[in-house]
């Protein structure tokens, strides 16, 4: 599936950005522009029944990954995943022959979800947004109700297929973890330095790093960028 996508700067470098559920290529919308600014054209993408891309007959991880590959340029200088969009990142890697690849707070260990609960998001008030997510810039809170509105709460049924946690990267790779994060917790942080991941933690961040801290975030990234 072709899928929409939204861009920033035209350096001589590419980096693509893969959102989590929920959201859209937006919620990159308070980083993306700073990644451009060290020489990058950023491509964000929308994946399936996010944003203005088209809805799904099934959403899987892989199914996922099977439109970034058909969508993102080729060998990318950087490749960056948040949550549900870095399960599918993951599985893409090998394909999309990026650079180097950052994780943010990246969903591929499976967990006990409500998912009926998560799909009843669609339906979330701003104050609701703003009472779940309070170091969110207001920007980004209108951002995730217009968001919303497109989302199709189908998509939910991917996370019941996460990859679990990898062995050794396909390519140099960094884990931004929320501090403290519930995605990845500490043994399973360990255990991915022992197996060539660098790892670091962005203190006081939760899930969506990049928008609770995007300061923080941005720090995390340097020697990446």
């Amino acid at each position: 599936m072709k899928l929409e996508t939204r861009i920033w700067g035209h350096g001589p470098r590419t980096a693509v950005l893969v959102h989590g559920i929920m959201t859209d290529s937006r919620s990159w919308n308070r980083v993306a522009p700073v990644i451009a600014g060290h020489g990058y054209r950023v491509v964000a993408v929308d994946l399936p029944g996010h944003g203005a891309s088209a809805t799904a007959e099934v959403y899987t991880p892989s199914a996922l990954a099977a439109g970034l590959l058909e969508t993102l340029p080729a060998a990318p200088d950087l490749a960056v995943g948040h949550s549900l969009g870095s399960a599918a990142l993951l599985l893409a890697v090998p394909g999309l022959r990026c650079g180097r690849a950052v994780h943010c707070d990246p969903a591929w260990l499976p967990r006990r979800r409500d998912l009926d609960a998560l799909r009843a998001v669609k339906h979330a008030t701003r104050g609701q947004l703003r009472a779940a997510h309070p170091r969110w810039h207001d920007d980004d809170i209108t951002a995730e109700l217009h968001a919303l509105a497109a989302w199709d709460p189908a998509s939910v049924t991917a996370l019941a297929h996460l990859p679990g946690l990898p062995d050794a990267p396909a390519v140099p790779s960094l884990v931004v973890l929320a501090g403290p994060s519930e995605r990845i917790p500490p043994a399973e942080a360990a255990a991915l330095s022992r197996r060539g991941w660098h790892v670091r933690t962005v203190d006081g961040a939760g899930h969506t790093v990049h928008r609770d801290d995007p300061a923080g975030f941005l720090r995390a990234l340097r020697g990446w960028l």
